[in-house]
């Protein structure tokens, strides 16, 4: 970790300092002298764009929180990326309470100030309110999807200790926002709210609308074994109203620059040699023939000077020692590494791999979603789930820039299935599940899962959260737990971060209230959340 991290834990309020004068003494201009200069400036229009730019960006992990937010938990517990770091213990089950806290204080710190402060300035019915209500849900169900209870509706209030609400009335609320958001926004079609100040759609009310349906979808599948009648009707809606549809025009990314401290957070780490291609990545995009291979990952000991490496994609088991990451086929660090888009020229990428675009939400997961709704007995729109399962592979490819319509369906027809990573631990094929979909429902749902988790790269935060809601596709056992509250690793894994400790310290009461809320497993990694009943 080249850049340290300084966490905090903070009991939120929105403060502005205030320049002082100096008043006379004398008696005129008497309104004048006695106005209450500390008093907090008003808010309007004119300042909700930067507001809401500045919640947009906040809502994401950002340069310097995104490896210890996202990359050391979510990306490693989802198998995305494996560490090549052995100090770094995340890979191994072990949670870093002083690391993870970056993937809750800025969203009560950064986000919420500005949204609440939207909230109270702007007109309840403007399309302005209706998105920033978008972006509060996007934010917090990150948040809850980690920890489950959290501090939510009164998160931003002042006070010695902030409650924490129960995962279950959280997702209400969710779904209360997002549905009222969209009709405000379907009322406001012609609006460009916040303008170029939005920086991931512009302004555009049509995209929002879709991206704001598409996430009450995601919120819906979440909690179809925990409330299946409130899951189908939440779906059914979104998918009435209008979900995304096609890739790239559809797909959410938030704007990187290089200036700023506004850099992609991936890009700016993956120079650091601290995670490779994991052994599950490996099993699948190889078994396949996956045409995104390419896209996601650069080859094994790629350089500036020889970009295509060795030519072979070589992934690793999550949770290796550092003896066993000398022990592997080659030097940890030779192994194949993400791709152009996020790497550096000196490892063949790309020139401007600092400012790309990350990554929010695409096209192909709403049709995965709904592939999955019609197995669940929903109306999806009409198609069958092999209809949207095809298109979800289809949008998945062309939002990767892989266009050939013949190549495309030749991959959705195709028997190919994971191969052997043939590893020194000698693991087997991640899944036996064929591309081309099967008849039976079983074998589909493990479909779905293992294109869905493709597309989501490399959004580990959705993945890890979508495998501990379905648990169809079954990624590979860490191969070393030093988390002694997991001593199996084949039938104990990651559930839930647990809360940090800098709120047990300055919030107490609020902290050992939620713990009562997680039920009989407690404060622990093996916790099931409220929606995972797996």
């Amino acid at each position: 970790m080249k850049k340290i991290v300084s966490i905090f834990n903070l009991r939120i309020c929105l403060v502005f300092f205030c320049t002082g004068t100096l008043l006379a003494s004398c008696t005129k201009k008497y309104d004048e002298i006695n106005t209450d200069r500390n008093s907090i400036a008003t808010i309007g229009a004119a300042e909700l764009p930067f507001l809401f730019a500045k919640a947009e960006q906040a809502s994401v992990p950002s340069i310097w929180t995104y490896q210890v937010a996202q990359n050391l938990f979510a990306d490693q517990y989802a198998q995305y990326f494996a560490c090549t770091a052995t100090y770094f213990p995340s890979d191994r089950n072990v949670i870093r309470m002083d690391w993870v806290g970056a993937a809750f204080n800025p969203i009560y710190t950064d986000m919420v100030p500005q949204l609440q402060s939207i909230f109270t300035a702007a007109d309840p019915t403007s399309p302005e309110y209706a998105i920033a209500n978008i972006i509060w849900v996007n934010g917090f169900h990150k948040v809850t999807d980690y920890w489950g209870p959290i501090p939510y509706s009164q998160a931003g209030i002042p006070g010695n200790s902030v409650p924490y609400d129960a995962q279950d009335k959280i997702y209400d609320d969710f779904f209360k926002r997002l549905t009222a958001s969209v009709t405000t926004l379907k009322s406001n079609a012609s609006a460009t709210p916040y303008g170029s100040y939005d920086i991931i759609y512009g302004g555009n009310v049509s995209k929002w609308i879709k991206f704001a349906n598409t996430l009450r979808l995601r919120l819906a599948i979440r909690i179809s074994k925990v409330d299946p009648a409130r899951a189908k009707t939440e779906a059914e809606a979104a998918v009435a109203d209008g979900v995304m549809t096609a890739s790239p025009d559809d797909d959410a990314l938030i704007k990187k620059s290089t200036t700023g401290d506004d850099n992609n957070g991936l890009s700016i780490m993956s120079d650091w040699n601290e995670f490779r291609m994991s052994a599950a990545m490996e099993s699948v995009m190889t078994g396949y023939q996956d045409p995104r291979i390419s896209v996601y990952w650069l080859p094994d000991g790629a350089t500036k000077a020889n970009p295509a490496g060795n030519g072979k994609y070589d992934g690793l088991r999550n949770g290796l020692t550092s003896t066993q990451l000398t022990q592997s086929q080659n030097s940890a660090t030779s192994n194949a590494k993400v791709g152009k888009r996020w790497s550096s020229p000196d490892f063949g990428g790309n020139s401007d791999y600092l400012s790309t675009p990350q990554n929010i939400m695409c096209a192909a997961e709403a049709y995965f979603l709904r592939a999955e709704g019609v197995l669940l007995g929903w109306n999806m729109g009409g198609g069958t789930a092999q209809d949207y399962y095809n298109a979800g592979i289809a949008n998945s490819m062309k939002q990767w820039g892989i266009t050939d319509a013949a190549a495309i369906t030749a991959y959705t027809n195709s028997g190919n299935v994971p191969i052997a990573p043939n590893d020194f631990l000698n693991s087997p094929p991640v899944s036996d599940a064929p591309i081309k979909f099967a008849a039976d429902q079983a074998t589909q749902l493990k479909q779905i899962a293992i294109q869905k988790w493709l597309a989501l790269f490399p959004d580990g935060y959705e993945a890890w959260a979508d495998y501990r809601r379905a648990r169809t596709f079954i990624l590979y056992p860490v191969a070393n737990s030093d988390n002694p509250d997991i001593t199996n690793t084949t039938t104990q894994w990651i559930r839930r971060i647990p809360f940090l400790d800098a709120e047990k310290l300055s919030n107490k009461a609020g902290v050992d209230a939620a713990v009562n809320l997680l039920g009989p497993g407690g404060d622990k990694v093996t916790t099931p959340l409220w929606w995972d009943k797996n």
